[in-house]
């Protein structure tokens, strides 16, 4: 017994203008001439920024820090730290606290 492979789906018409741009696609991209997304446009604001982020990191400059600076004496944060340094010394119940239960006389 062989076993035959059987092609499933519509038959493919090897002349059809989307088969034609897709083996000129295939053959451009096994040769690397194939460009995809948005070409660079040189000197831009944009590669200007990216090429002084690239120098920055190279000279350990860059932090990595995004966003707003965090102010460390609000409420929020001193609560952190409370929270933080409790659970550090294995102070901290987490969870509900339970109910004292009524004694029955």
């Amino acid at each position: 017994m062989k076993n035959e492979i059987k092609k499933l789906g519509r038959p493919v018409d090897e002349n059809s203008k989307r088969q034609i741009e897709l083996k000129v696609k295939a053959d451009l991209r096994s040769k690397g001439l194939l460009k995809r997304g948005r070409p660079v446009v040189e000197g831009s604001k944009n590669q200007l920024k990216q090429e002084n982020r690239v120098k920055l990191a190279e000279a350990g400059l860059l932090t990595g820090k995004r966003g707003r600076p965090v102010v460390v004496n609000s409420e929020r944060q001193v609560r952190l730290a409370m929270l933080n340094e409790k659970r550090m010394n294995g102070t901290l119940k987490l969870g509900r606290p339970k109910m004292k239960k009524e004694e029955e006389a």
